[in-house]
């Protein structure tokens, strides 16, 4: 049985729910196809020789097992998979380290190595592999640190690499230290908090433990810009802003126009946590998840927007929302 991945303008999204339903067409031959919604939350694509890799924290009830699925593309459009190297899975739970907890994966190519930066059992490790699809795998070993971390996002910049994280301290917090040159362990004399959760669009149930996650960093036209979520994931308000620097360093001004994605603008509650991806055209997609209905956050759904970057600013593509859905041939 083959899969696929497809997505749809909103109005065709509202042909599709949760569950299976039926289309007419499909291969020559073949009377109906099924379509079925993929549920990856943290969600990130990667591109390497002109394919696409998407990965996330995998929400799906209906695979089993632990650790990051990844599925395929040749246009951000039609996606096949999951296609991983061991079981649809490119990080398989027993391959690296971990016993649970595999959130918010992030996939990079270094040095001629494709490199995983993930979390489990809320710590921080980097596992690598010769092949997007994996299998990735470590020694075990996670990147030491006093404190719980998670969502690592690893961004290089004038020959130095950066580890972007959040660390659960008074909240969770987003963090960033330049890394040792093998991407074993962080420069601790560089650690530097970035931003957290204090304005009212980012803590919208006033919460004492607030949150900023999910940290994504691109550079353009000399300016950092520093992609995040705020609230709660579980609350609808759930949402996504950004803040800049002149250094990857810090310190960062957080934008005016916050938050640049959210139920406001996608129609569909807790917006957020996600990456940007670059297509071969030079758009800019941010791929992010949002909670499972008004009624329940799981399992969380994976979509797609596009951004539109002018005069310095991140906005989102007006009516850009879409799923991201398998489809599956009979």
């Amino acid at each position: 049985m083959k899969m696929h991945i497809l997505y749809f303008l909103p109005a065709m999204a509202l042909l599709c729910n949760a569950c299976d339903q039926y289309l007419q067409g499909g291969s020559p031959g073949k009377e109906k196809t099924a379509t079925r919604q993929v549920y990856l939350a943290d969600p990130t694509v990667f591109e390497s020789n002109g394919t696409y890799y998407l990965y996330g924290t995998k929400n799906d009830p209906d695979i089993t097992g632990e650790g990051f699925l990844v599925y395929t593309s040749q246009d951000l459009q039609h996606w096949e998979g999951p296609a991983g190297a061991t079981d649809g899975f490119a990080l398989k739970k027993g391959d690296a380290f971990g016993n649970g907890g595999f959130w918010a994966p992030q996939v990079f190519y270094h040095n001629a190595t494709y490199y995983m930066a993930y979390t489990a059992d809320e710590h921080i490790a980097i596992a690598t592999a010769d092949s997007p699809l994996g299998p990735f795998t470590n020694d075990g070993s996670d990147i030491d640190a006093p404190v719980k971390q998670i969502d690592p996002f690893v961004f290089f910049d004038n020959g130095k690499a950066y580890l972007y994280h959040v660390r659960l301290q008074n909240g969770n917090r987003i963090f960033v230290a330049e890394m040792t040159t093998d991407l074993s362990a962080l420069k601790t004399e560089t650690l530097q908090e970035c931003i957290y959760a204090e304005e009212p669009w980012e803590n919208t149930e006033n919460a004492s433990w607030s949150v900023a996650e999910g940290p994504t960093v691109v550079k353009k036209q000399g300016t950092y810009y520093l992609l995040y979520s705020a609230n709660d994931f579980r609350n609808p308000d759930y949402a996504v802003g950004y803040a800049t620097s002149n250094s990857p360093l810090g310190p960062w001004q957080k934008s005016t126009t916050n938050p640049i994605i959210s139920e406001q603008q996608t129609g569909q509650p807790g917006s957020g946590h996600g990456d940007i991806i670059t297509d071969t055209n030079g758009n800019a997609h941010y791929v992010l998840h949002t909670h499972n209905s008004g009624q329940d956050v799981h399992p969380r759904k994976t979509a797609l927007v596009t951004l539109n970057f002018q005069n310095g600013h991140y906005t989102m593509l007006p009516d850009s929302f879409r799923w991201i859905q398998r489809i599956i041939e009979n």
